[in-house]
């Protein structure tokens, strides 16, 4: 993908939702503007940490290559224009952000990996809903109802993301982690509130 082309994307990725959730929700705020060309993949996390840092990131790498393959498909498969532009800059955006909170785990020694026990996780809310059938799925819906089919189990999705956020929030002890988690509330309230309008629309 051209560096040109990729910027557009982190934008309509980062920009649209927050212009969007601006109407609908106050405490949605957009994050400090960068012209820089660093990724935020190159963001370091430091060495202070606790297990729910550990907890969250594991968690999350997992909930962001479920988000990666539900919007391949989009990006193949979906009949509206907007849509499928969507999917492809939540890819860009999303990569990113995967490569970067791997990278924490691995500076830290920790496994990429999250151990998908539900026993381990119900004391946090249990990991993301979002199942391989459900993801299958969406490579068979008939092409009429692939939009719908993938926003509503995008947005629920999307919406797990924001709990997710919240175990971190409550308590982590990284700051970067912590911030992270905070952009993720505000960047998924912003998509929410995009692909509800989609839906309506």
């Amino acid at each position: 993908m051209a560096p040109a082309v990729r910027r557009r994307l982190v934008a309509a990725a980062l920009v649209v939702p927050f212009l969007l959730g601006a109407c609908g929700s106050p405490a949605a705020q957009p994050p400090p503007a960068s012209t820089s060309d660093t990724t935020v993949a190159e963001i370091t996390a430091g060495d202070e940490y606790n297990d729910t840092d550990v907890m969250f990131l594991q968690m999350f790498v997992h909930h962001q290559r479920q988000a990666l393959q539900m919007t391949a498909t989009a990006v193949k498969r979906a009949q509206d224009p907007e849509l499928k532009t969507l999917a492809q800059a939540v890819q860009v955006t999303e990569s990113d952000e995967l490569k970067m909170i791997e990278g924490w785990l691995r500076s830290w020694g920790k496994s990429t990996e999250v151990d998908t026990a539900p026993n381990l996780h119900a004391h946090h809310g249990g990991l993301p809903g979002t199942g391989p059938a459900e993801i299958e799925a969406l490579t068979t819906v008939k092409d009429a109802e692939f939009d719908t089919s993938f926003l509503s189990l995008f947005l629920a999705h999307q919406h797990n993301a924001m709990e997710l956020a919240n175990l971190v929030r409550s308590g982590g002890k990284n700051a970067e982690t912590k911030a992270f988690g905070e952009r993720v509330r505000a960047s998924r309230q912003g998509g929410i509130q995009q692909m509800l309008t989609m839906m309506t629309s």
